[in-house]
């Protein structure tokens, strides 16, 4: 183990998640196997290797099928409020591992440690989310047309779920699927993100361990590990009617192309290139608190990160100035440093992307304002540490278009009205998140209205990162249109019916057709 680790407590955090130097990465509950090669887990913190997992070969994979479908004929005939015990045991679980599980989400991704607790605190409430939802399930009951019948319209678990996840959220995003499938009655088969299987084989360890201890079947709760390949094996399955997956848009359009295929459904949340409109009545002290959060917060490695702010002609040069003076003020460093505002990016392929970014800005006619650049010596010895950087640009750059994973901040300005700014905002192929800045309500109702932005999320003097539980997560265009988490997203994990029924001695058709024998 690194000093680093040691000196953050990371070795004891790991010993209390049950892993080990090497873990099986393949998992039906509480049975463990996997035959397929080592996967190496090194932090970006400190380049450090953290554990190895073994990945799923096409006969562990299978296993898990075998298992997962099999679980499913009993558990779907639990009661939901009963699913819904089961899930409020999982999210006690995470409160009292809470404190190590941040850690090794900060560990083995880089964000921040109260980033990494605040994740690990999410799946806590989209848990109690799922306990009261267990008893919310419901249906429709309409009048018939025919005298004597009755109708309603009822919910039904969908079967095995499907999940595949991104290492930027390695345990959150996880999380606000199983919770809603499990309260469902459906199972689930989830790929980490191969860049950080640590947190994978960790939260399976908890999970196992609940279902353990209700003498529950295995196969409620799967765990497979690996590369694309491993993906491949879940979005072909025909025995897998949802796959959820989390990624970018160029992943997302394979999923979605190949479920669609077998006619299979597919729950999408990949790019976002989110703006923050800024008007000459904004407060601009929110403003650089939202903007800087949301560009540089997980070393701008969220889905849902600031990328452009879009700012009117009148207020810019104050705005500009005041976003460059907090970039000033940022610590760059070991994320588990509470002092430290910035951890690293997640390996150096993101920091080439990154680099070849700024490089393009430049090369489209940007102009860069706060240099970028990578960090080394004593503390970056990763390689994967980067200055925050702010380039003045054209939101028509194909850069600009384009979602770059890294701490990247284009600053755009406008002259007209709050309908060009959301003209600008809306410009891109991506639609997640959005935000407006501004005291004025006229303008705020604008940016809300159905002819203002065209994200699925839409923010009033908050910046664009984050989600509360209790909303639905997600975003339209190249984003993929799915949703997770909050509001009436259960319904996507189970499939709908409609039933007849009559309690009369006759049997009159529908529409009036007569039938007479």
């Amino acid at each position: 183990m690194s000093t680093v680790a040691t000196d953050f407590g990371m070795d004891q955090a790991l010993k209390q998640l049950g892993l080990k130097d090497i873990n099986d990465g393949t998992s039906t509950g509480n049975n463990w196997f996997s035959n397929g090669d080592i996967i190496e887990s090194h932090s970006p913190v400190d380049g450090q290797l953290i554990g190895k997992v073994t990945g799923s070969t096409r006969e562990d994979y299978d296993k898990v099928m075998n298992a997962a479908t099999a679980a499913f004929k009993t558990w779907r005939t639990k009661p939901a409020p009963l699913r819904g015990e089961i899930v409020r045991q999982f999210g006690q679980k995470l409160r009292e591992l809470k404190e190590p599980l941040g850690k090794l989400v900060s560990y083995e991704m880089g964000k921040s440690y109260q980033e990494g607790l605040g994740e690990v605190q999410e799946m806590i409430d989209i848990c109690d989310f799922a306990v009261g939802l267990s008893r919310q399930l419901h249906g429709l009951t309409m009048h018939s047309e025919r005298p004597g019948h009755r109708m309603y319209e009822q919910y039904h678990p969908l079967g095995v779920v499907g999940i595949i996840s991104a290492f930027n959220f390695p345990v959150a995003v996880w999380a606000w699927n199983t919770a809603l499938a499990w309260i469902c009655g459906d199972v689930c088969v989830w790929k980490p993100s191969e860049k950080t299987p640590l947190c994978g084989v960790a939260c399976q360890n908890i999970i196992a361990e609940v279902l353990k201890e209700n003498n529950l079947p295995e196969g409620i709760s799967c765990l497979i590990n690996g590369d694309y390949q491993v993906g491949e094996y879940l979005t072909t399955d025909t025995r897998i009617p949802l796959v959820s997956a989390t990624g970018s848009t160029r992943m997302g359009k394979i999923v979605s192309r190949t479920v669609g295929e077998r006619l299979g459904t597919s729950l999408l949340e990949l790019g976002g290139n989110n703006a923050i409109i800024v008007t000459p009545d904004a407060d601009i002290k929110m403003t650089v608190i939202g903007g800087v959060f949301g560009a540089v917060g997980t070393c701008g490695q969220r889905c849902t990160s600031t990328r452009r702010l879009i700012i009117h002609e009148s207020i810019y040069d104050k705005v500009k100035d005041a976003v460059v003076a907090a970039y000033g003020q940022l610590r760059i460093g070991n994320p588990l440093d509470e002092n430290n505002h910035v951890g690293p990016l997640i390996d150096t392929d993101a920091v080439t992307n990154y680099n070849n970014a700024l490089e393009q800005v430049v090369a489209q006619g940007g102009k860069i304002i706060v240099e970028g650049g990578v960090l080394s010596g004593e503390g970056y010895e990763s390689g994967c540490y980067v200055k925050p950087a702010i380039a003045e640009a054209d939101n028509s750059f194909p850069i600009v278009q384009h979602e770059t994973f890294a701490p990247v901040l284009y600053l755009l300005k406008y002259s007209g009205s709050v309908e060009d700014a959301i003209d600008l905002q809306n410009g891109v192929a991506q639609g997640l998140s959005s935000a407006i800045m501004t005291n004025n309500l006229r303008e705020a109702e604008r940016f809300l209205s159905v002819a203002g932005s065209d994200c699925g999320i839409a923010n009033v003097n908050i910046g664009t990162s984050g989600a509360e539980i209790g909303g639905a997560f997600g975003g339209e265009k190249d984003t993929g249109g799915g949703r997770e988490s909050g509001s009436d997203a259960w319904k996507v994990y189970m499939r709908r019916q409609t039933n007849t029924i009559n309690y009369t001695t006759q049997l009159p058709l529908a529409q009036g057709i007569k039938f007479d024998l």
